[in-house]
This record gives structure tokens, C-alpha cells and sequence, in this order.
């Protein structure tokens, strides 16, 4: 095990690839905003994490569903704008804290050594 492969720092690895990932999925609904028939699809950010948290092995593994409930045009698309303008700022300040630990993360593995090596 190396020194920055701990549980949090894999645990966070996994925060950000599904954030990264629900950040993906949002561009796509964007992209297919004027496609006849296209559904917005989103993944449940919180389960996602919650499972992480736990521990779940399934948790590096996200999936994108279809969002229940959206209003849809006559040609069959509900992709909203707004809702997916909030949702990519969402994503954006959720990337944001995930690298924000990150780098705490990697600053207390810092101290811990150098701390170490003065002994």
C-alpha cells in the first residue's frame, strides 16, 4: 500500500469519478436538448454516496437513470434548461469540495511524515 492509497484518498477518488461522471450525463442531456424523444437522465447523487460512505463496492460503479416526473414537449424531449443549468453548478461545487479534501487529505499524510521524520 502506498502512502496516498489510503481509505479516505479511495473513497474520495471514487467521489470525484462520480462526479465526474454526473457531470458527463448532464452535458449529454444538454447536447440533446432539441432531440425529438430524448429523456433528461440523472443518478442519484445521494445513494451514490451514501453507498460510498458505507463501504458498498458497488459504489465505483455509477448509473444513470431516467428522471421521473419532468414535463415533456409535443416532440417527446423533457430536457429543461434550468433545472440542468442547476444541476451542472451542483456538480461543479460538489468537484470543488472533493478536491478541497483531497488536498487536506494529502496535506495531513504530508505532516504525518515530516512530523516522523524529526523523530
Amino acid at each position: 500500500m502506498s502512502l496516498i492509497n489510503t481509505p479516505m484518498m479511495t473513497r474520495l477518488n471514487h467521489f470525484l469519478d462520480a462526479t465526474a461522471y454526473r457531470g458527463s450525463v448532464i452535458a449529454d442531456n444538454i447536447a440533446n436538448i432539441d432531440t425529438p424523444g430524448y429523456h433528461a437522465r440523472d443518478l442519484d447523487f445521494r445513494s451514490q454516496l451514501s453507498s460510498l460512505v458505507n463501504g458498498d463496492s458497488q459504489a465505483a460503479k455509477p448509473r444513470a437513470n431516467e428522471v421521473a416526473g419532468l414535463t415533456e414537449r409535443p416532440d417527446g424531449n423533457n430536457v429543461n434548461m434550468d433545472r440542468e443549468g442547476l444541476a451542472l453548478a451542483q456538480v461543479q461545487l460538489q468537484f470543488q469540495t472533493g478536491i478541497a479534501l483531497m488536498k487536506s487529505e494529502i496535506h495531513r499524510l504530508s505532516q504525518a511524515i515530516h512530523e516522523g521524520a524529526q523523530q
